[in-house]
């Protein structure tokens, strides 16, 4: 069992020497292969269990996106013991929670429960995850709920926006298509394929369980163990993945009869564990991800007003992600917006950033850290990614002085490492007549009109 001390905490507007420590976390391989973490903390009545599936979208197969999501959902919906309404109210008697969420690389079960139930709820909790029926009627209610809300997202500018982003920018990879697929894909999906799926990678030898809170390692020992140890292993599929990017500036134009244009702008990413996070995460903070701190605030919002709100960052995971800047515009300044955004990307490229927006982008990374873990669950959460992602439980530890070791160098060079200014994918989606002619003349934008 490896016992490793978590946290410092930092106080957001206070120095970032004056720390405190969190409870440490034991981490145990069970004897079918399951991986489990242990934070007791004591100060409130709770225990907050998450077990993280290696089985999120990235698992989906061609033709059957949405399959993960699905599954995810399906699981509570009854099991052997309880129907889901039943499950429901036992929860709901208990003061407790059970939910899902189903990303694009692994898949959550999470539950909440007062210390005083532990035991009842590690039944419901073990039941869900390990005797679920799928029972039809429901699945198919629940695919209907799913395809009510893809048909939703068109509606909404923004989701378009994102939507159109992602299938231009990845020509093929698992980040390409939502996380709860397609009308297509999800209309095909049957109770076969989600226990198809459940079966395969809902297996311990394929899981994290992080358990936090109010519960001893004598408790878990005796109450908890025993009831995952029984979770049968099984063989997991090793899927070839290979994400193929667009290399060339790609306009795509969206035609919808709004006075707001909605717009990204962006380029390839970075996996999670790229050693560039860090000074990645720093630059891109003095970029457009520092709210009020950001250049890109500060031009296109506080000096032209041209935008509420205008944000960049880096979407991580296991496998490359992308890196995006995203605003909202009338559509007659979207040109003027645009060439600001870019302005700024190539300027952050260009020359070396003030050591005074250097030390305001650290002082807040390193103040705001406690704030992602400053409950059971955000604390759970963490702890599942530091594992999942592979990088140790003492990240939170670490990750005060990994921000500090950030240079002005550094950031010079990941920008002009992970910025494509003159090669990045751009999105519009607006009142095209508005809008007016796309920045690119010699490369033709696309012009869609989907139905609404």
């Amino acid at each position: 069992m490896l016992a490793i001390g978590v946290v410092c905490i930092v106080s957001l507007f206070m120095s970032a020497s004056k720390v405190s420590a969190m409870p440490p976390v034991k981490k145990t391989v069970l004897s079918n292969g399951l991986i489990l973490l242990h934070s007791e903390d004591h100060s409130l009545p709770f225990v907050t269990l998450q077990l993280l599936v290696d089985g999120g979208s990235d698992r989906d197969l061609s033709g059957k996106e949405g399959l993960s999501y699905l599954t995810a959902k399906g699981i509570l919906l009854g099991t052997s013991g309880h129907s889901a309404s039943a499950l429901s109210e036992e929860l709901d008697f208990l003061g407790a929670s059970l939910d899902s969420f189903a990303g694009r690389d692994y898949t959550i079960l999470s539950l909440r429960v007062l210390a005083a139930n532990l035991d009842k709820g590690l039944a419901l909790f073990m039941e869900t995850l390990a005797k679920p029926t799928f029972p039809v009627k429901e699945l198919k209610r629940e695919e209907d709920k799913t395809l009510a809300l893809i048909q939703s997202h068109k509606e909404q500018p923004g989701k378009v926006a994102e939507e159109a982003f992602l299938k231009t920018l990845f020509l093929s990879g698992p980040y390409r298509h939502q996380t709860m697929g397609t009308e297509d894909s999800v209309s095909r999906l049957t109770r076969d394929d989600v226990l198809a799926f459940y079966e395969t990678y809902y297996r311990p030898n394929n899981c994290v369980l992080a358990v936090v809170g109010d519960i001893t390692a004598e408790e878990l020992k005796s109450k908890l163990i025993p009831l995952v140890e029984t979770l049968p292993v099984g063989d997991i599929p090793k899927i070839p993945v290979e994400t193929v990017f667009s290399s060339r500036r790609d306009t795509v134009r969206i035609d919808r009869k709004i006075t707001q244009a909605n717009i990204v702008v962006g380029n390839p990413g970075i996996t999670r564990d790229n050693p560039d996070f860090y000074a990645s995460t720093v630059m891109n903070y003095i970029l457009g991800g520092g709210g009020f701190a950001s250049r890109l605030l500060e031009e296109v919002r506080n000096k032209r007003g041209l935008a509420y709100s205008v944000a960049s960052f880096f979407d991580t995971g296991k496998y490359p992600g992308s890196f995006q800047v995203v605003l909202q515009t009338k559509n007659l300044s979207a040109r003027e917006a645009i060439c600001l955004v870019l302005q700024q990307m190539k300027q952050i490229r260009g020359e070396l950033v003030s050591d005074e927006e250097l030390e305001e982008a650290k002082k807040y990374l390193v103040g705001s850290f406690p704030l992602r873990i400053d409950t059971q669950s955000k604390l759970a959460n963490v702890l599942l990614q530091d594992e999942f992602y592979g990088l140790g439980l003492d990240y939170p530890d670490r990750y005060p002085l990994l921000i500090r070791s950030v240079t002005r160098d550094d950031i010079l060079r990941v920008a002009k490492t992970y910025l494509h200014p003159e090669t990045c994918v751009l999105i519009i989606v607006g009142d095209l007549k508005e809008v007016g002619s796309p920045l690119d003349e010699g490369n033709p934008a696309k012009t869609e009109t989907p139905a609404h």
